[in-house]
């Protein structure tokens, strides 16, 4: 597998630097995919989604009345918070920076620590938890069920299943999985746009195949291998480690995320450590903080140049796409 991408990335780098925009093989690499995946025991339906994003908006989902799904997931800041950390019940800050929604429906394991395999097994988890949203399972069933509007909602969306926690998770995972980010500039540059990005974030790209090391970790379209690393982080955050006590290589080990509208997701790393892009290039640079015997192999001092750093910074803005802005939905009373 590592030949086969070593192989690519040469192609890439040969493509990026001839100025050609991108051949066969790197739009490949990066392609979008054409179609949304559901799984097949909740297959998608506009009754699904439209339930799903009326639950998403709907702060009674929480204990206190006054959490949704969007607060912690904000359209508007690409579907976080834009904090060093999460608010949970009584604006307590969580452990954790709020991780953004974009493009989960090809995840294929969620949260920073990979404790849920599902987008349906990660949805109950924020609302029922008593540091987060405060909503034991039980009483949250039956507040929906009292609120008119809701029971019929959930009879058209899952006919004959009815308004159950298991149907509230398919209907908040069916909802989510249309989140995706739309065309950015560097998808019309791969698709042979060459003047889609600035010579800048072309080199950019380069350096981020290349010396920087970047997609080692940060592959494929949504520029993320979905495993988990320890970046070297000074934190005491042990991470997918907690988990997995026994697996010395994911002590401190994170979630890779996604780099889709990344300049729009500050700050950054799982405990909102970084404050900037910059921050988190030199971050890189530097090889990281902590030195662990654990700590991932490529996160090591890199020599970039300070024309580097500002050419990786091109590129990564690349990745932003516009996206509609959504349109909330009116709650049942």
């Amino acid at each position: 597998m590592f030949k086969t991408l070593a192989i690519l990335y040469c192609v890439i780098l040969s493509g990026a630097a001839s100025g050609s925009g991108a051949d066969q093989a790197t739009r490949n690499l990066y392609k979008r995919p054409a179609s949304l995946p559901f799984p097949a025991d909740n297959a998608y339906s506009p009754a699904r989604e439209s339930l799903g994003k009326t639950l998403f908006f709907d702060p009674r989902l929480s204990g206190s009345n006054w959490i949704s799904c969007a607060t912690c997931h904000n359209p508007g800041l690409a579907w976080g918070d834009g904090l060093p950390k999460g608010l949970g019940e009584g604006m307590k800050p969580l452990d954790r920076r709020t991780p953004t929604l974009l493009n989960l429906a090809w995840g294929e394991i969620m949260l920073w620590d990979g404790r849920a395999d599902s987008l349906e097994a990660q949805a109950l988890m924020p609302l029922t938890s008593t540091a987060e949203m405060n909503m034991p399972q039980d009483k949250l069933v039956a507040k929906l069920r009292s609120i008119p509007g809701y029971p019929a909602l959930f009879e058209k969306a899952y006919p004959g299943e009815g308004l159950t926690a298991t149907t509230l998770a398919k209907a908040l995972a069916t909802y989510e999985r249309t989140i995706v980010s739309g065309m950015a500039p560097f998808d019309r540059w791969i698709q042979g746009d060459d003047k889609a990005i600035s010579t800048s974030a072309a080199r950019g790209f380069m350096l981020f195949n290349g010396k920087a090391l970047c997609a080692r970790c940060h592959s494929g379209w949504r520029f993320t291998d979905d495993s988990f690393h320890d970046i070297g982080l000074a934190d005491g955050d042990r991470g997918r480690g907690a988990i997995l006590p026994g697996i010395e290589v994911l002590q401190h080990a994170f979630k890779t995320p996604g780099l889709r509208n990344i300049d729009r997701r500050a700050p950054y790393m799982h405990d909102g450590s970084e404050a900037t892009l910059e921050q988190v290039i030199e971050f890189y640079n530097r090889g990281g903080q902590a030195r662990r015997p654990n700590q991932a192999e490529d996160v090591r001092p890199l020599g970039l140049t300070d024309q580097d750093k500002a050419d990786l910074l091109a590129f990564l803005k690349t990745l932003t796409s516009i996206d509609k802005p959504v349109q909330l939905p009116a709650l049942p009373q």
